[in-house]
């Protein structure tokens, strides 16, 4: 049972032999039996970093209660119900019950759909139960498990080799290597540093190259990077709407602190009832706070996620829209993206430019037997040839790395070994000293190699993508490594050529009109990257190269990298300069990749984005997953972050500012009147009736003009509408309180009432103008926000006749003051469009 289990805490289990393991763990190399494995999962818990917590319904809907100002109302609630004062103690936890069954209704909703789509794009691994191959969850992987490894692979746990293959693994996460380290069976000393421990494998590393099979020895917390965990808060970094949503938390405190104090201080000063007075100010508090704004965050997010998931693309980090809807800037290779990505190898020549089977045959014996990373070059080799060589054994392997840029496998036929080397051509030049040269071998001369980079450059220029291939009779030995690699003899070139998508073009085209500008990061010679640019419609794209990068300061290359169009013969580390640089300039960079070698890229950009078919380390760093590699579905899911994030503002420019100029109308009021101008029950009812309508706001409609251009989060526009839109919200309530009190001269309830009602009816019809920059009649509400709001309407107009009216303190007000209320509401709607289109052409906001 996993209960039983137990280490040899005198031996670690990296000195100890894999037999030794077995039986302590007591699994087996056919892996552990499904129910052991569930057995060992419920003692051992999920193998995460952190123990999450599961959030029940119970857990979340308690959860809407963390508030202090949720806190401050319930404990007024029973001061009230302690001096006896039942109907308002009742009525003030009814609105906040009911405040709180919305959110959790919303919340709920919305996680569940988003724990959904997640789930879709979670990494797994492939272990063995019950002696079969199954891919799993990582969270699902128990000690005693048998894991199998492959180029790409996130390794889910700690762990000792039992089997490898050329297996190098990337574990400068834990260790800062620069380089993959090759990973092996054995045993090593008890004392090892964990750099020394080549038989073992370690939780957040991934297998550059090769593959192997590893026995689960560590998981969750008790991995080494779990060790790392807990001395470290690991927590992902703020994005950019995460901190404006903080500081306008910290905005709206400062106001709400204030006017709590002084309020309640004057109302005392002026011998106002003290317990009235305390749940006054306490009331205009939550009248000041858009009480509803995690939930409505939440439900956009969510709502935005499920939408893009329509479109194809797979939210895996919530909070990472807002930034998918800002960017301005894309990095993508062209392969697969910009490209169909099916390549073919049109052909195999030899060092004299002709056909030659011989290099084809080389290329397909290089490309059936390396084991490393799966790609495409190779898979456009193997289709090419129809008759597979049958009669050549391999031999051994030298994997490939992104330094060499290139790979070597050895076989033998025939009693004789050959080195057989495939790469990028220059690297692969860089280790001959010969050519064959019509079956007859011959020195390499400078001026052989300036032919055959004229033949390069030629080949570049018509959009060819061009290895080279070279071998050498390799003498018998145990094992080769990087230094066989030399003294080689070219035999001659392969050719492959990618065709640009159908509709790429005009893809890009939107993508510029979407105010996104797109930039082309490849491993490919310049030649053959400007060959698709311009054919996508660039005009004399700017290209830097590697050698350009490295001639440049990182202050240099700020300037210079927005300028440029497309960075060509790149590796994975000048990949990430290049989006740092552009970070540098303030741009939002966007990130597309899929392979091993983008992984640091992913993590440095704005926005990171990949694809369901990617490897798991490269998925694993993204926020955004398309379901398809293609630039179309990128576009859908920047317009639908857009709206998102434009929907999420507009709660929020509509909520600050009509709260601050409803509470800031009461509070200067209730310092001329001999009573309370809202009773506390009447606040909170007004601010539950005008959230209502704001909880559909994710549903409603987009301008366009919005969609057309990034933006960006900025709290003092949003201080600066709260503070002009407030006060005009105040100067329609202060005429208001002058026609109800001096004019028409209305009893306490009446005129309580009476401003009720123009509260409720001016804060909604305006949130129709606030909406959108457009005039109102010209941009069209979604029917579920415009539906909402007219119910509310009705329902407060018919609270005061109601039998409610007692319970909240309501008076029909005279016919004679509806007239005057209505106009005073019309006056303000066409003041408000009208103060809006000026507004908006003083104060633009940034970008």
């Amino acid at each position: 049972m996993a209960s039983e289990i137990s280490h040899d805490t005198q031996h670690p289990y990296w000195s100890q032999a894999p037999e030794s393991l077995f039986t302590q763990l007591q699994s087996a190399p056919s892996g552990l039996s499904q129910d052991e494995a569930l057995r060992r999962l419920e003692s051992f818990g999920k193998n995460t970093i952190v123990a999450k917590r599961e959030m029940t319904p119970l857990v979340l809907f308690l959860s809407q209660f963390k508030s202090s100002i949720v806190i401050i109302l319930i404990v007024a609630t029973v001061i009230s119900a302690f001096v006896q004062d039942w109907p308002d103690a009742i009525i003030i936890l009814a609105i906040v019950l009911g405040s709180a069954v919305l959110s959790f209704i919303q919340e709920y909703n919305a996680g569940n759909a988003a724990a959904r789509l997640k789930a879709q794009v979670d990494a797994k691994a492939t272990v063995l139960r019950d002696n079969r191959p199954q891919t799993l969850s990582i969270e699902s992987i128990v000690p005693g498990d048998v894991v199998l490894l492959s180029a790409g692979s996130l390794i889910p746990a700690d762990g000792v080799v039992l089997e490898a293959k050329d297996l190098f693994v990337n574990q400068a996460v834990l260790t800062g290597e620069t380089f993959p380290v090759e990973k092996k069976p054995g045993v090593a000393p008890a004392d090892a540093a964990l750099t020394d421990r080549v038989n073992c494998i370690f939780m957040g590393t991934s297998v550059r190259s090769g593959s192997g099979k590893a026995l689960i020895v560590e998981t969750g917390a008790r991995t080494v990077f779990g060790q790392i965990a807990k001395r470290l808060t690991l927590r992902p970094p703020e994005t950019e709407f995460e901190r404006g949503i903080r500081r306008l938390g910290y905005l709206l405190t400062e106001f709400m602190l204030v006017m709590v104090a002084a309020i309640f201080a004057l109302n005392v000063f002026f011998q106002k009832p003290i317990l009235d007075s305390l749940l006054f100010s306490v009331a205009l508090a939550v009248g000041l706070t858009p009480q509803l704004l995690p939930a409505i965050i939440n439900v956009n997010l969510a709502r935005g996620s499920q939408r893009m998931a329509q479109r194809g693309v797979i939210v895996r980090r919530l909070a990472s829209i807002e930034n998918f809807g800002s960017m301005d800037i894309l990095c993508t290779d062209k392969t697969g993206t910009l490209t169909l990505g099916v390549v073919r190898l049109d052909h195999a020549y030899d060092i004299r430019g002709e056909e030659s089977e011989r290099v084809r045959r080389a290329a397909w014996l290089n490309a059936h037997f390396q084991t490393g990373i799966a790609n495409p070059l190779d898979e456009a080799i193997l289709a090419s040839v129809e008759t597979p060589v049958a009669e050549a054994v391999k031999v051994d392997e030298i994997p490939y790395d992104f330094t060499r840029k290139r790979l070597s496998v050895v076989v033998e036929e025939q009693g004789q070994r050959r080195l057989i080397c495939k790469g990028a051509l220059e690297s692969v030049l860089a280790a001959c000293t010969h050519v064959m040269d019509a079956e007859a071998q011959a020195t390499l001369t400078p001026a052989v190699a300036q032919a055959i980079h004229n033949n390069y450059w030629a080949w570049s220029a018509q959009g060819y993508r061009v290895l080279g291939v070279a071998e050498k009779i390799a003498p018998p030995k145990t094992a080769y490594d990087r230094s066989d690699e030399a003294d080689l003899t070219l035999l001659g070139f392969l050719l492959f050529f990618d065709p640009p998508k159908p509709g790429v073009k005009e893809t890009i085209d939107r993508l510029r009109a979407l105010g996104v500008r797109l930039k082309i990061i490849t491993g490919d010679n310049k030649l053959a990257a400007r060959h698709i640019a311009e054919s996508l419609g660039w005009s004399a794209p700017v290209i830097l190269t590697s050698a350009d990068l490295d001639q440049l300061r990182d202050e240099a290359l700020w300037v210079q990298a927005e300028q440029t169009d497309i960075f060509a013969e790149v590796d994975p580390n000048e990949k990430e300069r290049i989006i740092l640089a552009l970070k540098k300039t303030r741009h939002v960079v966007g990130y597309m990749g899929d392979g091993i070698n983008d992984a640091p890229s992913l993590h440095s950009a704005d926005v990171s984005i990949s694809v369901a078919n990617a490897v798991d380390v490269a998925r694993e760093a993204a926020d955004f997953v398309l379901l398809k590699q293609d630039l179309a579905v990128l576009a859908e899911g920047i317009v639908e972050g857009r709206k998102t994030f434009a929907n999420t503002l507009k709660y929020i420019f509509m909520a600050v500012s009509a709260n601050f100029g409803n509470m800031f109308s009461v509070a200067g009021a209730s310092l001329f009147l001999p009573y309370l101008p809202l009773l506390p029950k009447q606040i909170l009812l007004l601010n539950f009736l005008t959230d209502l309508p704001e909880m559909t706001i994710s549903t409603d409609n987009v301008d366009d003009a919005w969609v057309q251009t990034p933006h960006r989060w900025n709290i003092d526009f949003i201080r600066r509408f709260m503070l002009i839109f407030g006060p005009l919200s105040s100067i329609f309530d202060y005429m208001t309180f002058a026609v109800l009190l001096w004019w028409l001269r209305l009893p306490e309830a009446s005129f309580q009432t009476g401003w009720f009602l123009e509260s409720v009816i001016s804060a909604l019809l305006v949130v129709l103008v606030l909406r959108t920059r457009l005039p109102f009649f010209r941009s069209r509400p979604g029917p579920l926000l415009l539906g909402v709001s007219a119910l509310v309407i009705v329902v407060a107009i018919a609270l005061p006749y109601s039998p409610l009216a007692t319970v909240f303190g309501f008076a029909p007000p005279p016919a004679s003051a509806l007239p005057w209320i209505a106009g005073i509401i019309a006056l303000y709607v066409v003041s408000a469009e009208w103060v809006k289109h000026w507004f908006y052409r003083t104060w633009k906001e940034r970008s």
